[in-house]
């Protein structure tokens, strides 16, 4: 049986973040693996600006899915189900799989994804719609940064190692201890959330920072890191940010590598730009990091990590990881 080949949301998620990096139709369609045709025409419907969000929700109601909406409205126990979750900030891939492993035996309480975002974006204007897709990852603007960074900035940080000194078991994702890392930059660019996020399982930890200089990011992150076993810290991959100037000092302290992924290249760490997509669902651009606590980000920490990923089969981070920990040091 063939693979579907429809464009699905991660997909259009991938367009949008590729299309404001400036790339091209064809550019774009090999990084995805998709067939450039298939992108170009994506693009087209949306000539102005292009969101993942508003093609998702276009190619859900041009699929005839009008009915499959309204049938979480005729099921009110169904209908619960769904609105709690989101407000836990669930995809609707994630409430789709739960719900066949809730309620393995009851087949009323079932709704694909496609059902949800279409339930969602078909409500009438008002207070109801405007909440349930706040609580959409895409359903606040401004969810990837700009970025640019260019190569001179890179080359004034000394003794880097290149992302393709990178050991090839990392892209595989075959270890657990590999970690990509960034910064979340708050309000007026004068505070900043660290995320370090493990490639295997998709484990983040989020770092509350008291300055974007390269002396608080290394602290910071090496508090972080240092608590776990040695097992688990093998990599880190970084971007060209001077905040992470102090990487040889970091690496003697942890014993982690430090790989430097190329200028403006956000996919070789695409495990951490996708997170810091969900992570700006709780704290969305403008946030002021230096009036959020600890506390508070821990929670969110907390809550994304004991969310399931489709990636991880439905798993969650926290429990993948885990095991991880257990195979490693067992």
């Amino acid at each position: 049986m063939k693979e579907y080949k429809r464009l699905t949301y991660e997909d259009r998620v991938k367009i949008e973040l590729l299309t404001k990096q400036g790339f091209n139709p064809a550019k774009i369609s090999h990084l995805i693996g998709r067939h450039r045709s298939t992108v170009q025409r994506e693009l087209c419907r949306f000539p102005r600006s292009y969101t993942a969000a508003k093609a998702q929700a276009e190619a859900s109601a041009q699929a005839g899915s009008r009915n499959r909406g309204r049938k979480l409205e005729m099921d009110k126990r169904l209908l619960n189900y769904v609105h709690e979750k989101l407000k836990l900030r669930w995809s609707p891939q994630q409430i789709s799989k739960q719900l066949w492993l809730d309620f393995k035996k009851d087949k009323r309480m079932r709704a694909s994804h496609e059902t949800i975002y279409t339930y969602i974006y078909l409500l009438p204007r008002g207070e109801l719609k405007r909440e349930l897709i706040s609580y959409l990852r895409q359903g606040k603007k401004g969810r990837y940064r700009k970025r640019n960074k260019t190569t001179e900035r890179r080359g004034k940080l000394p003794n880097i190692i290149s992302i393709e000194e990178r050991p090839a078991l990392v892209a595989k994702r075959s270890v657990a201890g590999h970690w990509e890392g960034d910064l979340i930059v708050g309000k007026g660019h004068k505070s900043a959330l660290g995320t370090i996020v493990e490639r295997k399982t998709r484990t983040v930890i989020m770092v509350p920072l008291k300055g974007k200089d390269a002396l608080s990011v290394r602290k910071a992150f090496e508090k972080e890191l240092i608590s776990l076993p040695k097992q688990m810290r093998k990599s880190l991959t970084y971007d060209n940010g001077h905040e992470m100037a102090q990487h040889s000092l970091f690496t003697s302290r942890t014993k982690m590598k430090v790989y430097f992924a190329h200028p403006n290249s956000p996919w070789e760490r695409g495990t951490c730009e996708n997170t810091n997509g969900l992570i700006r669902q709780f704290f969305p651009k403008g946030t002021d990091f230096n009036k959020v606590s600890r506390r508070e980000i821990k929670k969110v920490q907390k809550m994304l990590n004991e969310r399931p990923r489709a990636v991880l089969g439905y798993r969650t981070p926290k429990d993948v990881f885990e095991k991880e920990i257990l195979k490693a040091c067992g």
